[in-house]
């Protein structure tokens, strides 16, 4: 009987390692967190600049995990998380870096990704540089080059950064959630019950943090290298109220910024801001399944 226990104790320690998979084991970094729930596809979501991994998404997130395992990305330094590695330097290239780790450590099979705002400059990074383990890409009202906001048209990268310098002197000079922060974040949703939200999440984040990130957003065009995308991408953007033109004008500026993506399509949604899935929460459901279905 003991000899016949050991033996079937030595059987096991051989092959419960192998039979346990990558996405098991936890992965570890001080760029991000990754919390999975739900079942089905893999789908990873990432927040935009302040953002709470699913704060951020409001109610949404509560039906897409019926249907999909949902992996819910947290940016080290945001809504009251310690900054870790992004207290220095540029974010949104090395969570890039991260999130690619990631998907190969957990053996996730060319997963969709949906990104909102910084997150879906995130999402760009990561389909242009690591191809191979992306499935789909959903940008989720964000431009290739956020810059275009800020200086005249073909303005390059190096010319925004007098912008951008200024830009993060004036988030360092002020306390967590006011100032500048503040003044960007007013009127970015319709959502009455979600600004409070937006606002107490950009106080909790650290302040060295969000004036780097948002630093490196106003100097990165991604647009040379959206060609380098092989996943099919999906692009639900909102016209901001500030931007009197027509909406044939600013819809054909839009396809215009992501004229590189060889397989892009672009989805205009009305009477929204910027947190369209806070805006126009069924419409932005219908999209995602519309987008797990191509």
């Amino acid at each position: 009987m003991h000899r016949r226990f050991l033996r079937f104790a030595w059987i096991a320690l051989l092959v419960l390692p192998a039979c346990a998979t990558t996405a098991d084991r936890e992965f570890v970094s001080d760029r991000i967190s990754v919390v999975a729930r739900g079942s089905g596809s893999d789908v990873i979501l990432i927040p935009g600049l302040t953002g709470h991994r699913e704060e951020w998404w409001g109610d949404v997130v509560e039906t897409l995990d019926d249907r999909y395992r949902l992996h819910l990305v947290q940016v080290n330094g945001f809504a009251g998380t310690a900054p870790g590695a992004n207290v220095q330097g540029p974010v949104s290239v090395p969570v890039a870096e991260e999130m690619a780790r990631y998907i190969r450590e957990t053996d996730l099979d060319r997963p969709a990704v949906i990104g909102h705002s910084m997150g879906g400059t995130i999402g760009m990074m990561l389909a242009a540089r690591h191809p191979d383990v992306v499935g789909r890409l959903m940008v989720v009202d964000m431009m290739p080059s956020m810059g275009a906001f800020f200086g005249p048209a073909g303005e390059t990268p190096e010319g925004l950064r007098g912008i951008a310098d200024q830009a993060r002197a004036q988030i360092l000079e002020a306390p967590p959630g006011t100032g500048f922060i503040a003044q960007l974040f007013e009127g970015m949703t319709l959502n009455t019950e979600m600004q409070p939200v937006l606002m107490r999440l950009a106080r909790e984040s650290d302040r060295q943090t969000v004036a780097n990130a948002f630093h490196e957003l106003v100097v990165t065009d991604m647009r040379p290298e959206l060609a380098r995308m092989s996943a099919p991408v999906t692009v639900l953007y909102a016209q901001p109220p500030n931007v009197q033109v027509p909406a044939d004008q600013f819809d054909a500026s839009m396809a215009g910024l992501y004229a590189n993506a060889a397989d892009a399509t672009l989805v205009r949604i009305d009477n929204s801001r910027h947190f369209i899935q806070w805006d126009q929460p069924a419409r932005f459901i219908a999209e995602v399944d519309k987008f797990m279905s191509r």
